[in-house]
């Protein structure tokens, strides 16, 4: 079989996704998480499915990768990778309250939640969106599709406008590489 017809159809759809992202809106959350890092407030994040892999994945190249040699560092922590208490709370409360949960407990005023999905429509996350706008903190969407109703209740939203679930979740995991690309290149506090 030759395939490479259908990788390049692929790849240049890939393409023209990532050309049309809105540099202004990724350099205003860029902003946004510095301003938290600073502050040496909490950045929660969270998803579904490849969208978990992808907060997870954040997490360790913000904790790790970005914070290394900053005096001040970033203090992500990813709400899907604590699997017991997720379990917990989907079998005894519910599942779209796995991430809500969580953040009763651990959010304090000035933290931040950013939440990233395919669709935008994950309720589980709309619950933890809307947790957080209750008591006065702010909420980041990385969403795909037409963007969801996380797009529209985000006080920032990075929105990769394509129906392609995979195209969409490449360009998340591409957003998270080159923010700490950006950030990794000054070493020197704000």
């Amino acid at each position: 079989m030759d395939y490479r017809r259908a990788l390049q159809e692929y790849l240049d759809e890939e393409t023209s996704v990532i050309q049309s992202l809105k540099l202004d809106t990724i350099n205003t959350v860029i902003n946004v998480l510095e301003g938290v890092r600073l502050s040496e407030n909490n950045i929660f994040i969270c998803g579904n499915g490849g969208s978990a892999a992808t907060a997870s994945h954040y997490c360790c190249d913000f904790n790790k990768g970005v914070s290394g040699k900053q005096q001040k560092k970033y203090n992500f922590e990813c709400l899907n990778d604590n699997i017991p208490t997720m379990m917990a709370v989907a079998n005894d409360i519910g599942y779209e309250e796995i991430f809500r949960f969580p953040l009763k407990n651990k959010m304090k005023q000035g933290d931040i939640l950013i939440g990233v999905s395919g669709s935008g429509n994950s309720k589980n996350i709309i619950n933890a969106m809307e947790y957080a706008k209750s008591i006065g903190n702010k909420t980041i969407s990385i969403v795909g599709y037409d963007g969801g109703r996380m797009k529209e209740i985000a006080d920032y939203c990075i929105h990769v406008n394509i129906h392609n679930m995979q195209i969409a979740e490449d360009v998340h995991m591409i957003l998270d590489h080159v923010m700490m690309y950006v950030l990794s290149l000054s070493e020197q506090e704000v």
